[in-house]
């Protein structure tokens, strides 16, 4: 396989990386996610207007560039690596993902939002007795003259408290799984749905939803079978927070080489210990499967349903198991300083926890790797 990037996707790594490294400091985006507004808008204007990342993967008909799967790879391990909070993967690639498939007028209204940086998603999938199965759904819509009414429970909606529009997954009368669209502010929602907000361990905005009699005009409804589109769309944002999570990890190791230069034992510094340089070659093993891993499921997203499932089922186990690993050692190399606040490897260590669990555990995907190989 040829892994090298064309001259255009070096471009816009290049670009991305720099606009971070320039206009996007962790003071000011963990100062936002703990006692702001969960976020920077300004910085998704820009990242919008400026450096043109929020359509890079979406169609040209909407605002787009008409990107694919390497193009998100790239713009989400380079996000990753600043640590940003805004909600990329939420929006542009869950959000974009479930719309493309959907079409219609609607979807394709909001994916000119979202190429703009006007729209903001969240996915309202996972309820309480679904575990990480997202097509498990007891949501129920029913149709009441020309309106829907749904009913149900959502939990864990990374990003519904500063989004613009909610996708929520409901069950029809008739069994298949339904794509809806909800206009949503999070201070005004509407008559019948209730949000119970709070921040994640690594700081994202997030909130528990429950449908109680919510009545939705008629166009709400986005794809009446989602189920195939659902499981595809999941599979995409598992590759693109794979890629981010390496943006995270390459960021946390260099760090972590960085310090034990600089820190000094028996008056030299702590990086000239054998013991310790073991550990960070390690890491760098670790690091180095989790991006092959990045690169195969993303060279696999337009595989056959199996093929792709398995290559995403291991390279999220991969890259859980990587994450975890860098993550504790990278923290323990630093000593207490590495859970303090001022540093920015205590961030990162929260961030790396927090992605071994997101859209299934590490033990989930090699439970699931190993059903999709059993003879």
């Amino acid at each position: 396989m040829d892994f090298t990037f064309t001259p255009e996707q070096e471009m816009l790594r290049d670009t991305v990386t720099e606009f971070l490294a320039a206009r996007y400091h962790l003071e000011s985006s963990r100062a936002a996610a703990r006692v702001g507004a969960g976020w920077q808008p300004e910085i998704w204007r820009k990242l919008a207007e400026e450096v043109g990342i929020l359509g890079a993967s979406l169609p040209e008909s909407v605002g787009g560039i008409g990107g694919g799967a390497v193009e998100t790879m790239i713009i989400a391990e380079a996000l990753g690596g600043a640590l940003v909070v805004e909600p990329y993967i939420d929006t542009v690639v869950v959000g974009g993902g479930l719309l493309q498939r959907a079409g219609g007028k609607r979807a394709e209204e909001l994916l000119s939002g979202i190429a703009a940086g006007e729209v903001v998603t969240a996915f309202a999938a996972l309820e309480p007795q679904a575990g990480y199965d997202f097509t498990r759904v007891d949501t129920t819509a029913r149709r009441d003259g020309d309106d829907w009414v749904l009913d149900g429970t959502k939990i864990v909606v990374t990003t519904a408290p500063i989004a613009t529009d909610l996708l929520v997954t409901a069950r029809l009368e008739s069994g298949e799984i339904a794509l809806f669209t909800v206009p949503f502010e999070v201070n005004n929602p509407p008559a019948g749905l209730t949000a119970h907000t709070y921040r994640t361990i690594d700081e994202r905005p997030a909130a528990d939803l429950t449908f109680a009699g919510l009545r939705l005009p008629a166009d709400a409804l986005l794809l009446d079978n989602a189920a195939d589109a659902v499981t595809a769309t999941v599979d995409e944002a598992i590759a693109a927070v794979c890629a981010e999570a390496v943006g995270a990890m390459r960021k946390v190791l260099g760090d972590t080489v960085e310090y034990t230069k600089q820190r000094q034992q028996f008056g030299v510094p702590i990086a000239s210990f054998q013991a310790l340089q073991h550990r960070m070659v390690d890491m760098l093993l670790e690091l180095e499967q989790a991006v092959a891993a990045t690169y195969l499921v993303t060279l696999k997203l337009d595989a056959e349903p199996t093929e792709r499932a398995k290559a995403v089922a291991a390279a999220k186990a991969t890259i859980g198991r990587a994450a975890r690993r860098i993550g504790q050692e990278g923290v323990q190399l630093h000593g207490a300083m590495g859970m303090t606040e001022e540093l920015a490897i205590g961030h990162f260590f929260k961030r790396l926890t927090a992605v071994q669990n997101e859209y299934g555990s590490t033990d989930f995907h090699t439970a699931r790797y190993a059903a999709l190989t059993r003879p």
